[in-house]
């Protein structure tokens, strides 16, 4: 079954804009409450929805990106909360995202981070490849930032093809990047930016938003409908 798209289940809260997958499940994080939820990856419910193990709060706000790596779970705050929900004293400022590290188990904040170069953020990714790095889509540059964690400082920075860049997944041999409004997700190559595969999504299939690899696949959720689906590769 190479190359197909197949609807798994449906998020525990309505707009899944960032999700991971661990060995104990399937990560997602909720754009209205900014709540992140361990779910079972399994066959659902006769509600279209699988086990909730935990989910914890977090001081993200319009989270829209995540990622686990070096101990800690990573979301992306693409601004404040304020168009889905009240204010919150810890929400990201207008048209300023953050980058927040927090403790996977509790949901406590340990750092904040400025996106590089300013402006919006939709996606981000911890290397696994290389300890210490994590990448992030920089929406004011229409850019791949890789960032150093210690110092915080950008190491690289890739153009990318097309606009409103999300989800990022980094394999071994590539980085992938969703391109939501265009329903494609290319895979670049990570020294030279250089296009090197490319998947499209129909419209028939739910909108790619966040993303993660998923065995020897990629799993994506889409925000406007709650669907977590499976990219066969």
């Amino acid at each position: 079954m190479g190359r197909t798209i197949e609807k798994l289940f449906r998020s525990p809260y309505g707009v899944p804009n960032a999700l991971q997958v661990v060995d104990e499940g399937l990560w997602i994080t909720d754009q209205i409450t900014d709540r992140v939820a361990l779910v079972e990856i399994a066959d659902p419910s006769e509600y279209g929805v699988t086990r909730l193990i935990r989910d914890i709060p977090s001081e993200s706000s319009n989270t829209s990106g995540m990622a686990l790596g070096g101990g800690s779970m990573w979301l992306a705050a693409n601004g404040p909360g304020t168009l889905w929900r009240p204010e919150r004293p810890t929400d990201a400022q207008q048209g300023q995202g953050e980058i927040l590290e927090i403790d996977p188990a509790t949901g406590v904040t340990r750092n904040r981070y400025p996106v590089p170069d300013g402006g919006g953020v939709h996606g981000m990714e911890y290397d696994i490849y290389e300890e210490g790095y994590v990448w992030i889509t920089t929406l004011k540059s229409q850019t791949l930032s890789k960032v150093k964690i210690d110092g915080w400082s950008v190491e690289q920075v890739l153009d990318l093809p097309y606009v409103r860049a999300h989800g990022v997944v980094r394999v071994e041999d590539g980085i992938w990047v969703v391109h939501t409004a265009d329903r494609v997700i290319v895979k670049l190559d990570v020294e030279s930016g250089v296009e090197l595969d490319r998947l499209g999504v129909p419209e028939s299939d739910p909108q790619p938003h966040g993303l993660s690899i998923f065995g020897e696949d990629l799993i994506y959720c889409d925000a406007a409908s709650g669907w977590v689906a499976k990219i066969h590769l």
